[in-house]
């Protein structure tokens, strides 16, 4: 395995990735209120229905990462 690519699985796992990681889920719950928004005005039910089942694919991923935050010991004053 080269040298690059261990680094890159390191920083994966590294507090800075896990909150960069959050930052990109979060950006996502943006583009799945606007869908939301946008089938609640076209009343299409399926996008509304894809919107909510993104929503919670988001919350999970979160809670993950937010998982993955503790278990790496951070001692940010957020995370209590």
């Amino acid at each position: 395995m080269s040298k690059t690519l261990t680094k890159a699985k390191g920083f994966k796992k590294s507090k800075t990735g896990t909150y960069l990681s959050i930052g990109t889920t979060a950006f996502g719950a943006i583009s799945v209120a606007k869908q939301a928004k946008k089938a609640r005005n076209e009343g299409d039910t399926l996008r509304l229905i894809d919107a909510a089942v993104s929503a919670a694919a988001i919350v999970t991923g979160l809670a993950l990462l937010y998982r993955e935050l503790r278990r790496l010991g951070d001692d940010d004053v957020l995370l209590g």
